[in-house]
C-alpha cells in the first residue's frame, strides 16, 4: 500500500536466513516494513485562515531537538487539514529530517507522543502494531552513520536522504517485549549521560563567559567612557579600509576536494575560529572568481546566524587554498597600522556582540541578518595604533594563554559521553544490553503478522474504462446471454 505522500511501505519479502548471526528470537528487516510512511506540505501562506488560531502541531526541522518531542513552534488550523497537503499522524510516529543542512552532519530523528502534521523536509513512521515507537527511534538513530553514508541524495542543493533508500535500510528486530525492556533500560542509562552533558554544558557556557570576560576586560574601559590617555571613541568603520562581500553559489552537498574550489559555510565562522573544513564544492562547471579567495590573515565576519553568532569574527590562520567568500560572509580590511589581533579581540568582546545581535534583522531565530552599515557602526574604544593596539592585544594573549589550557577537559568530557552514548546503543541493538527471554514471541512471528495484514490490507487494482471516441451507441450483442439493463458488457479487443 502507498500513502498519499507518494511513499510507499516498502518490500515485504525476507530473503535468506534472516536470523543467522542474531540473538535469540530476533529477526532482521527493513525500516519499510515496520510502519507506515508519511510525508507532508506546507499550507499555503497565502490563506490566514490556515494560520490562524492554530491547535494541531505542525512539525517542521527547526522543531527537532529533543528525542521525544514536547510540542512544536507552529500550529496549523484544522481547517487546513482539508485544503492542503498535510495530513494528521497520530500519537506515536517517529519522525525523520529527509531534507535539510543539517543532514550534512547528522540526522535528526525524534518519536512524536502527540498528533501532528509535517511539512515537506519530514518524513515520519507510524509504527506497525508490535513495533515500539520509542525503539524504533532509538534504533534509526543508532543507524546515523549508515545512513549519511548510504541514503543521501547526491546533485542536490540542500542536502537531502533518498527516502526509498532509507526504507531499503536492514535492521534487526527484537521480540515485542524484548523492545520494551530495551526502551526501558536505554531511558535508564541515558539519563545518567544525559545529566553528565548538562553539567558539561553548563561548564562549556560558563567558560565561554570566561573568554568574553577576559576580552572586554581588555579592549573596554572599566568605569563606564573614562578611557585611559591616547584612547578614543569610535565606530569599527574608523579602523576598517573596506568591507568585501561574498557571493551566493549553487554549491555540491559536500565539502571540497583536493585541487577543487569550495564555498567556506556559515559554520566556519561560528565557533571563534576559522574551520576551513566547513565548506561546499563548488561544481566543476562554475567559473571560481579569485578574488573571493580566502588568505592567511583575513578577518570574517559571519553576517547571518542566530541571534547569538550573528557577526561573529574570526582571524584565519594558516589554511588550504582555493576557498572563497560565501553571500553570508564578508572580509574586514583594515587600515594600515591597525592591529589584526587587537581588531578580533574587540570584534569578539561582549559589549560589540550585543550591538550585532540587537541590530539583527529577520523574523527566524536561526537565521538573523545585518548588513555591512550595522558593521561599521558599531561603537568602540580605540586605543593608539601601534604599540598601544599591540599591547592591548598581546595582554589579552597571555591571560588567553592561561586560561585556554582549561577547554581540553571540557572537550574530552564531551567526547565521552558522545563515546558512551554510542556503546549504549550498540549494545541495545546487538542484544547485548538486555537479556533474552525464551518465552518472548519471536520477533518472526511478529513480522509475519505485520506481512498478512499488509497483504490483506492491499486493495485489487481497479479495472480501466475503455475511453469512448464517438458518441454512445447500443452495444452490439456478441453472444447469446441477454445484456442485464443497466450494464454494458466489455466487448473483445
Amino acid at each position: 500500500m502507498t500513502t498519499d505522500s507518494g511513499v510507499g511501505p516498502g518490500a515485504s519479502g525476507f530473503g535468506g536466513d534472516v536470523t543467522e548471526g542474531l540473538p535469540a528470537g530476533w529477526v532482521r528487516a527493513t525500516l519499510g516494513e515496520l510502519g507506515e510512511w508519511f510525508g507532508g506540505g506546507t499550507p499555503s501562506k497565502k490563506n490566514p485562515e490556515f494560520w490562524t488560531d492554530g491547535t494541531i502541531p505542525w512539525l517542521s526541522p527547526k522543531d527537532m531537538g529533543e528525542a521525544v518531542l514536547s510540542g512544536t513552534q507552529d500550529l496549523i488550523h484544522e481547517s487546513a487539514l482539508h485544503a492542503s497537503p498535510v495530513k494528521l499522524l497520530p500519537a506515536g510516529a517517529v519522525a525523520i529530517v529527509v531534507r535539510s543542512g543539517i543532514l550534512e552532519r547528522k540526522v535528526p530523528v525524534a518519536y512524536v507522543p502527540f498528533r501532528v502534521t509535517l511539512n515537506q523536509d519530514m518524513k515520519a513512521i507510524v509504527p506497525h502494531e508490535g513495533i515500539d515507537g520509542r525503539w524504533l527511534a532509538f534504533i534509526i538513530s543508532s543507524q546515523e552513520q549508515r545512513i549519511l553514508a548510504d541514503c543521501r541524495k547526491s546533485g542536490t542543493t540542500v542536502a537531502s536522504l533518498e527516502v526509498s533508500r532509507l526504507m531499503e535500510l536492514e535492521i534487526s528486530v527484537p521480540p515485542v517485549a524484548e523492545q520494551h525492556r530495551i526502551v526501558a533500560k536505554v531511558d535508564e542509562l541515558l539519563a545518567d549521560i544525559e545529566a553528565g552533558e548538562a553539567a558539561w554544558g553548563l561548564a562549556a557556557e560558563r567558560f565561554a563567559h570566561l573568554i568574553e570576560a577576559v576580552r572586554s576586560q581588555g579592549v573596554w574601559p572599566a568605569d563606564g567612557d573614562s578611557l585611559p590617555d591616547g584612547w578614543r571613541w569610535g565606530v569599527v568603520g574608523d579602523v576598517l579600509e573596506r568591507i568585501e562581500a561574498g557571493k551566493s553559489f549553487t554549491c555540491l552537498p559536500r565539502a571540497a576536494r583536493d585541487g577543487e574550489w569550495g564555498v567556506i559555510k556559515v559554520s566556519a565562522m561560528t565557533w571563534g575560529e576559522f574551520r576551513a573544513d566547513e565548506n561546499k564544492a563548488l561544481p566543476s562547471d562554475r567559473e571560481p572568481n579569485p578574488d573571493y579567495e580566502i588568505r592567511d590573515g583575513d578577518i570574517l565576519v559571519s553576517r547571518a546566524n542566530t541571534v547569538e553568532y550573528v557577526g561573529a569574527p574570526v582571524l584565519v590562520g594558516a589554511t588550504r587554498s582555493k576557498l572563497m567568500l560565501s553571500d553570508k560572509s564578508l572580509r574586514l580590511v583594515p587600515k594600515a597600522g591597525v592591529d589584526k589581533h587587537w581588531l578580533i579581540e574587540v570584534l569578539s568582546s561582549r559589549p560589540v556582540r550585543a550591538q550585532y545581535s540587537a541590530a539583527a534583522t529577520g523574523t527566524s531565530d536561526s537565521m538573523r541578518n545585518i548588513s555591512q552599515i550595522t558593521v561599521r557602526s558599531a561603537r568602540i574604544p580605540i586605543p593608539p595604533e601601534g604599540a598601544g593596539q599591540k599591547g592591548v592585544a598581546t595582554a589579552i594573549a597571555e591571560t588567553m594563554s592561561v586560561v585556554r589550557p582549561l577547554k581540553g577537559p571540557l572537550e574530552a568530557q564531551a567526547h565521552e559521553a558522545g563515546r558512551l552514548r554510542d556503546a549504549l546503543l550498540h549494545a541495545a541493538f546487538t542484544g547485548a544490553l538486555v537479556s533474552q527471554d525464551p518465552d518472548d514471541e519471536p520477533a518472526s512471528v511478529l513480522l509475519g503478522r505485520i506481512r498478512a495484514r499488509r497483504a490483506a490490507e492491499v486493495k485489487p487494482a481497479r479495472r480501466k474504462r475503455v475511453p469512448r471516441t464517438t458518441a454512445p451507441v447500443a452495444a452490439p450483442q456478441t453472444s447469446s446471454r441477454p445484456v442485464p439493463s443497466g450494464t454494458q458488457e466489455v466487448l473483445p479487443l
